[in-house]
C-alpha cells in the first residue's frame, strides 16, 4: 500500500493468524503503550479483543502499524498528517496500485510454475 520506509530493519512477520500486543511491538520496533495509543488515534487499528479486553492483532494491523511507523517516525508526519494519510483519497489510489500489482505478480508466477511443471 504505502511506502514501507525504513521497515526493512524490521523482523519479518510471521505466519501466523494472531499477535499478542507485546509480539507486535517487538514486530513493529514500537512499546506496547504506543500501540494503545495509537489505536485511539487511528480508527482503522482495531484489533479483535477476547477475554480480560486483551487485543489479538492480525497481519493487516500488523502491516497498517508498520505504515503508522514509517509515517511517524520515518518521514516525520504528525498523528493528523498520517490519519489523513491513511484515510485520504491518495491512500486509496495507492491501495488500489498495489492491488493491481499483486495480481499481475501472482499471474506471472503462476505463469512461471507452470512453466516449471513441463
Amino acid at each position: 500500500m504505502l511506502d514501507q520506509g525504513n521497515n526493512t530493519e524490521l523482523p519479518a512477520i510471521p505466519a501466523k493468524r494472531y499477535f499478542t500486543i507485546g509480539e507486535v511491538g517487538e514486530l513493529c520496533g514500537v512499546k506496547p503503550h504506543v500501540l494503545r495509543y495509537w489505536e485511539q488515534e487511528f480508527p482503522a487499528l482495531n484489533p479483535v479483543k477476547r477475554r480480560g479486553n486483551r487485543r489479538y492483532y492480525q497481519r493487516h494491523d500488523v502491516l497498517m502499524i508498520r505504515q503508522i511507523r514509517a509515517l511517524l517516525y520515518d518521514e516525520g508526519f504528525t498523528i493528523t498528517g498520517a490519519r489523513a494519510r491513511l484515510e485520504g483519497p491518495q491512500a486509496r489510489v495507492e491501495a488500489s496500485m498495489s492491488h493491481q500489482i499483486v495480481h499481475q505478480v501472482r499471474l506471472e508466477l503462476e505463469e512461471v510454475l507452470a512453466l516449471l511443471r513441463r
